[in-house]
C-alpha cells in the first residue's frame, strides 16, 4: 500500500473533507497527536504562561508558534478532521479536553518555557484514561486530613 499526503490526494482524487471528520472518534484525535509529537521526541517546544489564572477568553485565545499544539496543527490529517488553528481554545474543543487536562499537557508550570516533545506525547496519551476526579472525591480529600 502507497501512503500518501492529503495535500497530494487532492491532486488526483476529490477528497470528502466531511468524511475525515466523521471517521476521526476522540481517542484517534488524541492517538494521532502524540504519534506526531514522537515523530521528533526531542524537539522542544513552548509552552503557554500560567493558562490556569488567565480569564476564559484570555486563555482560549493563547498560542505560542512551535507548541505542542501547533505539531497537531500543522497535520494535515487533523486539519482536515476540524481542528481549525493552534489555540488553546481550539485544542480543547477539538481534543475534548477539559481546561485541566490540557493544562499538564502545555502549561509552563509544569515544564518551564519549553517542553520536549516526547513528554508532551506521553502526556496526551494519559488523556484518555485520566478522570478528573468527581467533587466527592475532592471534598473527602479536603476533610481527611
Amino acid at each position: 500500500m502507497k501512503h500518501h499526503a492529503l495535500e497530494q490526494l487532492q491532486i488526483v482524487a476529490e477528497v470528502d473533507q466531511d468524511y475525515l471528520y466523521r471517521v476521526l472518534s476522540r481517542s484517534e484525535r488524541l492517538e494521532r497527536w502524540a504519534y506526531l509529537l514522537e515523530q521528533n521526541p526531542d524537539r522542544r517546544l513552548s509552552t503557554l504562561h500560567q493558562t490556569e489564572y488567565q480569564p476564559a477568553t484570555t486563555r482560549a485565545a493563547m498560542r505560542s508558534d512551535g507548541s505542542p499544539i501547533s505539531v497537531a496543527f500543522e497535520d494535515p490529517v487533523l486539519r482536515a478532521a476540524g481542528l481549525k488553528n493552534d489555540s488553546y481554545g481550539e485544542a480543547k474543543r477539538f481534543f475534548e479536553l477539559t481546561d485541566r487536562q490540557l493544562h499538564k499537557v502545555i502549561c509552563y508550570c509544569h515544564f518551564g518555557a519549553t517542553v520536549n516533545a516526547a513528554t508532551a506525547a506521553h502526556y496526551v496519551r494519559k488523556l484518555p484514561t485520566w478522570k478528573q476526579p468527581s467533587i466527592f472525591a475532592w471534598l473527602h480529600q479536603m476533610f481527611a486530613r
